[in-house]
């Protein structure tokens, strides 16, 4: 494990997140899909199960988007990432629940709005990702027909395909077609 447990599956949820309208369209369209979505990552606390908050996750989505855009250049990754910190108040404190009886930071109140407590996480998650000199694993997918992000989680940072749509087999099928054909 590079990053602690929360980390961890925290950046995952923001890729998933990135991810649910690059690849085969909308898939966070309605608030069952969003629903399933939370359940999946385990996310607690309040939720209002409206087209608002919907629409705010959206908008998170889009701003978690820039970052991974923004990867490149630290400086302005960093901006940023602070500007969500700063948006989301976030307020750390460590707990811990039946389900994960590690310690974790929680970032804002259960009571929060979602978009809120959900961004609050993803930007300290970013935060320690860029604070331990790693922002270079915040990657978009190397297929060419494809926009999904990827957080590079291999040891030596050496991931280029995301995990969302085959790419990496996709790609590896066709360079070997590719070679194949110049050999005959």
């Amino acid at each position: 494990m590079l990053f602690t447990h929360d980390t961890e599956l925290t950046l995952r949820a923001a890729c998933v997140l990135i991810n649910s309208d690059r690849v085969d369209g909308e898939q966070l369209a309605d608030l069952p899909a969003l629903d399933e979505y939370l359940d999946g990552f385990g996310w607690t606390g309040r939720r209002d199960r409206d087209g608002a908050e919907l629409h705010a996750v959206h908008r998170l989505r889009e701003r978690l988007g820039a970052i991974w855009a923004a990867a490149h250049d630290e400086e302005r990754a960093v901006g940023q990432v602070n500007a969500l910190l700063s948006d989301t108040k976030a307020a750390p404190w460590l707990t811990r629940h039946p389900e994960m009886p590690e310690w974790h930071l929680h970032l804002a109140s259960v009571h929060d709005p979602l978009w809120q407590r959900m961004g609050a996480e993803m930007a300290m998650a970013l935060a320690d990702l860029i604070r331990s000199g790693e922002l270079r694993r915040l990657k978009i997918c190397a297929a060419p027909d494809c926009e999904a992000v990827l957080i590079d989680l291999s040891r030596n940072r050496s991931g280029k395909f995301c995990d969302t749509g085959n790419c990496g087999n996709r790609q590896h099928v066709a360079a070997y077609r590719e070679r194949r054909s110049r050999a005959e």
